[in-house]
């Protein structure tokens, strides 16, 4: 799929007609949102004949032993034994979606929804909120949907949303990146979701999310900021309304939606790119203008979404601007794209709370699915089914993933450098690995001779609020103290001393020239995108080849040209210069010894040797 990835970059748009979306819907049970042939070949397979509604396929998946979605056939009177079972399993599905879990009230175990009367579902959510006080959880039914069988009794099922704070964290983190072609209206969305109120059609409500005076007076995002919206335990949205702190959102939250606010023009795309690689977001928010349509970088953002492999979801603004049938067409011309062969996306138009609901769930499920909203920051229009799908959307990674990284040894990046009056010197990052304390000492570097240097964590905030322990995933600013800014760049990593680092000035990876004008050769310099590294390279060495052309592979050795960087095998990289763009992942390393760089010699108080 990556050699396809190109057509999004060269600008080139191939036609639809590929019959991408019928072959998706094909695969592996119902079509979400329902309906769809799937539910009826079901049907026939199994020899029943017990019709649901055309929006109620009569089967969901199996249920899965991982996982955090439990299905339920009904939960009347249970004895004491098999309460505290229950109880057992309730909290093995919170565990597994780190904090949250869904129940499916009157289905089987093989995804048979069966379907409830009226006083068995009351006693069974009844039953439910029982066992949720039990693990100290809330309950919030997400909706109900009736079931169709030779019964004359109506009969139905019901989802529910069981969440709890996990007891080793303060709430559960998810990172949205906020994608689109300049004045495609991010920030004002930003704004309208962070702080409560709507706009008043000319941006007042982004002007508390700009960094700098030119962006106010512009207009326009050049650089990366951070906002916050937390939803309590009953999936209630707690933002800056009211006259909240970041610390009373923290506090009050158990989900918290941080997204990163990256620039829309092309002139700003190093910094977007940066923002893409380097924070590692769950998930990408494209925003596209409902009048403009694709248009600008809007092309080229999604391009690096797909390249990256994070997930994103699309929302169509200002459909407060245009007509019904503007906004249609925009719907089509997106959908066009999206099941290009290059793509190979199945859009799912969300039009309700149901929708909405089916959208969290699928997008989570498969990396197909691909949401789009509709919606308005100045009228307000469907913007509550944007927060009823971030309230439910899951975490991409399941609590055992989480606890074999919180094992390994400490490894921070370092994003952002500040300088703080009465605090010193601050770092900006996500921590990839292990576990970061208060007063832990740690490493940094590589510096520009490739050494690493003692420091100290003097303090730690997630969010604007102080936090005392830092978990492999989270993103934080850590305190230094007094340590030298100037010895600090973008690019660095914090690791345990313990830890025996591979810096590098010579690497190799496997690439896809994704879009250049004429040919790739030896001793082109492209600026290279590795994690939070970014450093321009020379291409010493293409493997097998003279040169490369547009959607061709090949393994490429790199030469940073300024300085040593810390890579891994297998991270994911991307390059660019001018129009010329590519992908790859890192398959080799030439590390540095000690020797060969000249640590022995030149070793100074602050300094280790390894």
């Amino acid at each position: 799929m990556d050699s396809r990835v190109s057509e999004l970059f060269g600008g080139c748009c191939r036609p639809a007609g590929c019959g991408t979306g019928g072959a998706l819907r094909g695969r592996g049970g119902a079509a979400p949102g329902g309906g769809g042939g799937s539910g009826s070949k079901t049907k026939k397979k199994n020899g029943r004949s017990r019709g649901g509604k055309a929006n109620n396929p009569p089967y969901l998946p199996p249920e899965a032993e991982d996982g955090n979605i439990e299905y339920k056939l009904k939960l009347v009177n249970p004895s004491q034994y098999r309460f505290e079972h229950l109880v057992t399993q309730m909290k093995w599905r919170l565990q597994e979606g780190r904090g949250e879990a869904v129940y499916q009230i009157g289905v089987e175990d093989n995804g048979l929804l069966v379907g409830l009367s009226e006083e068995e579902m009351r006693a069974s959510l009844k039953t439910l909120r029982r066992m949720a006080e039990k693990v100290g959880a809330d309950i919030t039914v997400l909706r109900e949907r009736e079931v169709d069988y030779d019964s004359d009794v109506p009969r139905k099922i019901t989802e529910v949303l069981v969440r709890k704070v996990p007891d080793n964290q303060q709430f559960l983190d998810l990172r949205v990146a906020v994608l689109g072609n300049v004045d495609s209206g991010k920030s004002t969305l930003l704004g309208v979701l962070t702080q409560g109120e709507l706009d008043n059609g000319r941006g007042r409500a982004r002007l508390n999310l700009f960094r700098h005076l030119h962006e106010i007076q512009s207009g326009r995002t050049s650089s990366i900021s951070f906002e916050i919206l937390g939803f309590n335990s009953k999936g209630e949205v707690v933002n800056y309304s009211d006259s909240r702190t970041a610390e009373e959102i923290c506090e009050s939250s158990s989900k918290m939606i941080t997204f990163i606010d990256l620039a829309g023009h092309h002139k700003y795309l190093k910094t977007t790119i940066f923002g893409l690689t380097s924070y590692c977001p769950d998930f990408a928010m494209l925003v596209v203008s409902a009048n403009t349509g694709i248009a600008g970088t809007t092309r080229e953002h999604l391009g690096l979404a797909m390249a990256l492999k994070v997930p994103f979801f699309i929302v169509i603004s200002k459909v407060d601007l245009c007509s019904r049938a503007t906004v249609e067409r925009t719907v089509k011309q997106l959908e066009r794209i999206l099941k290009q062969p290059g793509c190979n996306k199945l859009p799912l138009l969300v039009n309700s709370d149901d929708d909405a609901v089916t959208a969290a769930q699928q997008f989570a499920q498969s990396p197909n699915i691909t949401p789009i909203f509709t919606l308005s920051s100045v009228s307000g229009e469907n913007l509550d089914l944007l927060k009823v799908f971030l309230n439910i959307l899951p975490p991409l990674t399941n609590s055992k993933e989480q606890e074999e990284l919180m094992q390994q040894l400490t490894e921070f990046q370092v994003d952002e450098i500040y300088t703080v009056p009465e605090v010193g010197t601050v770092v900006g990052g996500t921590l990839s690995s292990g576990i970061c304390r208060e007063g832990e000492n740690l490493v940094v570097g590589p510096t520009d001779d490739g050494k690493f240097l003692r420091l100290k964590v003097c303090s730690i905030q997630r969010n604007r609020s102080a936090c005392r322990v830092l978990r492999a995933g989270q993103a934080a600013t850590l305190a230094l103290g007094p340590f030298d800014r100037s010895l600090l760049r973008k690019g660095m990593v914090m690791v345990s001393p313990e830890m025996n680092p591979t810096i590098c000035s010579v690497f190799e990876a496997e690439i896809v020239l994704l879009f250049h004008a004429t040919t790739f050769r030896k001793g082109f310099q492209v600026t290279v995108h590795v994690g939070n590294v970014r450093q321009t390279a020379i291409v010493e060495k293409i493997h097998g080849k003279d040169k490369l052309r547009t959607g061709e592979k090949a393994v490429v050795r790199f030469r940073f040209i300024k300085h040593p960087e810390y890579l891994k095998i297998g991270a994911k990289l991307l390059f660019r210069e001018g129009v010329t763009k590519g992908i790859g992942h890192v398959t080799d390393l030439q590390a540095i010894t000690t020797k060969e760089n000249g640590l022995e010699e030149s070793l100074g108080p602050g300094q280790l040797n390894f």
